[in-house]
């Protein structure tokens, strides 16, 4: 069941907007007067709705800066395909500037937007007779903490990519904005207000078994998991350490202070396509064939796997169109077959540390909406039309792919061999370089649920390694070593159990790197990579593969677009990059 509140939204859009939530140029539907635009219930709702499935639609090009300019994801060149005149490598190598980061601009563009969004909205509430709309007064409440929750997301994001930004509270009154970047400290301090007063303001869930009835909505617990968030990155965002806060706050979620969740014991429940009734689910934005999924169409998960996919996983019908390579995992070995000794990066190798780990198997749909593995490698077989064994193939070439962990120039070569004299980086590569990912099911055609998984945003597992995190920064890593083997526990077999799990309840030790290994795993694929990194002072330092450290510390932020800065003389361009 999909969240009545959002699903409003596509009705929205089909009638006012069409397909402009792509468009970052788009007129806000705004322009539409207040006094003709909310005639009924629905007319609310909708609009209400809005900014939720435009902040569902701006997951492309978070993804994209969060994994790609960190370790563990890559775009290399494939036969000629994916260089699009280096757009991927300057993500890579840290070489972005104010002239060519197109994602970068998505980015500042979209958060502000979605901001002016929740403005109009919290506004237009604040002058209407709930009465008027066979609502209360406690309706337009829980609906403006919605809308100023989110607000407090966008601006959580800008916080993290840019540091110095413009803070816009109106849409009405531009006195109460400013047009120059206000300081970090500022906005930091906002953030954290408006999201301690909306704890009190939103709904709490009740019980559990009813993550259907409020998926897609914010709750105390959404709103505190943001603070977690805000916290736990303190001493980037501001220079002042908040980690007693952070545990304190995570705790507080943990005993259920504002609504009872818990750890599934499928890895990939939180995914799948009744991942809205799942208890793991903190905050999600709902999803579905019928409306909308920008996490499989828009070139995030859709995207990392085989472009002829389609005849390995048999859904060359689905809505969401092609497949596309663009997304896959740094590789672990160096094209002659030489395992690399980076301590970052090769996620690939980072998973295999742990024997018997559930996510290494090969992706499968087993049918009635069931999958197992996470990772697409080696040769992928099918049965074709005619009841023939076949594999998948390289687009535009005549070689079955064998995919590796490993990035260079394969083409139809034999499994156990490795060519020599090449070198291995993003420029070398072809369809068999790096292991591929399925982080949400592809089901199959003549499956019922296609496309159907719900975009997880927050889970219960981020509030566990938090606490983990700050207990084990304050020295106990007993009890953080407890708190990462309560998630870690459900991807091994029992048998392993002992081998694998942390001090004291097995023999792994847990230390910082290993934590920041660890949030690697749980989390690979789902768009905080670079934070985590920057957090633990690796981001612009640290070596990967074909990756050296960048020359200082300026790239831990994002510059401001040249577009941008023309369009508003009050903004400075931020520190190291060129005015």
């Amino acid at each position: 069941m999909k969240s009545k509140l959002i699903q409003y939204a596509f009705v929205l859009l089909a009638l006012t907007m069409g397909c402009a939530c792509t468009d970052l140029d788009e007129t806000l539907y705004s322009s539409v007067a207040t006094k003709n635009f909310y005639n009924t219930k629905s007319d609310i709702e909708r609009a209400v709705a809005r900014p939720f499935e435009h902040a569902f639609a701006t997951i492309k090009e978070r993804q994209v800066l969060q994994e790609l300019t960190a370790d563990q994801l890559i775009t290399p060149t494939r036969d000629g395909w994916w260089d699009d005149g280096g757009r991927w490598r300057r993500y890579h190598y840290h070489t972005w500037n104010a002239e060519d980061g197109t994602d970068i601009l998505y980015l500042w563009n979209g958060q502000y937007q979605g901001i002016g969004q929740c403005n109009y909205v919290i506004e237009d509430l604040e002058s209407l007779d709930p009465a008027k709309f066979g609502l209360t007064e406690s309706d337009f409440n829980d609906y403006k903490a919605q809308c100023r929750t989110l607000r407090a997301m966008f601006y959580l994001t800008l916080l993290d990519a840019f540091r110095n930004c413009p803070l816009v509270v109106s849409f009405n009154d531009k006195t109460e904005n400013t047009d120059y970047q206000v300081a970090p400290k500022e906005l930091f301090t906002f953030i954290e207000n408006e999201l301690k007063d909306c704890v009190n303001k939103l709904a709490r869930k009740e019980s559990l078994g009813t993550q259907a009835l409020v998926q897609g909505k914010w709750t105390q617990a959404g709103a505190a998991a943001l603070l977690v968030r805000l916290y736990l990155n303190a001493e980037v965002y501001i220079g002042e350490e908040r980690y007693d806060d952070c545990a304190r706050l995570c705790q507080n979620i943990l005993d259920g202070v504002y609504g009872p969740y818990e750890v599934s014991d499928r890895w990939d429940a939180a995914f799948d396509w009744d991942n809205n009734t799942c208890d793991e689910v903190i905050f999600g934005y709902p999803a579905s064939s019928g409306y909308s999924y920008w996490h499989y169409s828009g070139d995030v998960y859709w995207y990392a796997v085989p472009s002829q996919a389609r005849f390995y996983l048999k859904d060359s019908k689905c809505k969401a169109g092609e497949h596309n390579v663009k997304y896959a995992a740094s590789p672990s070995y160096d094209v002659d077959g030489t395992l690399y000794n980076y301590k970052l990066g090769m996620p690939i190798q980072n998973f295999r540390k742990y024997p018997g780990d559930e996510r290494m198997k090969l992706y499968r749909n087993l049918g009635n909406s069931k999958r197992e593995g996470m990772f697409l490698f080696g040769y992928l077989e099918y049965v074709d039309d005619n009841g023939k064994t076949a594999r998948v193939r390289a687009p535009e070439r005549s070689y079955d792919l064998y995919i590796r962990d490993a990035v260079g120039n394969f083409q139809g070569m034999a499994p156990d061999t490795w060519p020599q004299g090449q070198t291995s980086n993003l420029m070398n590569g072809d369809h068999n370089s790096g292991w591929h990912f399925v982080k949400y099911p592809m089901y199959t055609d003549a499956d019922a649920h296609q496309l159907e998984s719900d975009y997880t945003e927050i889970r219960l597992p981020e509030i566990i390694y938090s606490l983990a995190e700050c207990k084990l920064r304050s020295g106990d890593a007993s009890g953080a070593g407890k708190l990462l083997n309560s998630v870690r526990k459900r991807n091994y077999p029992s048998e392993n159990l002992n081998e694998v799990l942390y001090l004291p309840d097995g023999r792994a030790k847990l230390d910082m790197e290993e934590m920041l290994a660890e949030w690697g795993r749980e989390y690979f694929a789902e768009g905080r990579r670079r934070t985590d990194l920057i957090r633990f002072g690796k981001f612009s330092t640290s070596s990967w593969w074909d990756k050296t450290p960048d020359a200082d510390h300026h790239t831990d932020i994002f510059p401001l677009m040249r577009n941008v800065l023309n369009a508003n003389p009050a903004l400075k361009q931020n520190p190291g990059y060129n005015d």
